[in-house]
């Protein structure tokens, strides 16, 4: 297997500190703050956000995390093998009202966030929804843009971003695999 190692635990957790700091400041704190991850890695960081802004504004009310399944919303799912669907949790208050943070760990199409946000839709009227992603690798097939990225890593078509985290993977890190080279095509 042909894998590049491109960001390690310390980067990962640099780049959730950042873009914790950076949602703190366009919402101009945490009041009416949800953060929504998309299952599943998306969950795992959107948690981790949640208490680093808990932790850099320890008086405020801390933000509210849960997690927005997007399965059953997708536009792809006769043409992609799909995930069982998982849990919608949101916090007490819902979303009315709020500024949602949808955080995700890998954005490529867009085709997962355009599902999220017919998800959210059903779900109440936002004041504003954000995007985090911690791996932006280009090739959109929607117009659709982070707000807060951890890192733009441009990659081929041909190539999969591996995010790991401890809480899945034992250990965290993101690495390129270039799948030509692992399904025996040529590199």
């Amino acid at each position: 297997m042909m894998a590049r190692a491109v960001l390690s635990q310390a980067d990962i957790s640099r780049a959730l500190t950042r873009i914790s700091h950076e949602i703190l400041e366009s919402n101009r704190g945490s009041s009416d703050l949800v953060i929504l991850g998309i299952p599943t890695r998306g969950v795992i960081l959107a948690r981790r956000i949640a208490e680093t802004i808990a932790r850099i504004e320890p008086d405020a009310a801390p933000p509210q995390a849960g997690a927005l399944d997007v399965t059953m919303y997708r536009d792809d799912l006769t043409r992609t093998r799909t995930r069982t669907p998982q849990p919608t949790e949101l916090p007490p208050g819902g979303i009315d009202g709020k500024t949602v943070v949808l955080v995700d760990d890998v954005l490529y199409s867009g085709r997962t966030i355009r599902a999220a946000f017919d998800a959210l839709s059903d779900l109440g009227r936002a004041r504003a929804v954000r995007l985090a992603v911690l791996v932006d690798r280009g090739h959109r097939e929607f117009p659709i843009r982070a707000d807060f990225v951890g890192k733009n890593l441009p990659s081929s078509t041909r190539e999969r971003i591996n995010v790991r985290l401890t809480e899945i993977d034992g250990d965290d890190g993101v690495a390129i695999d270039d799948t030509a080279a692992t399904e025996g095509g040529e590199a």
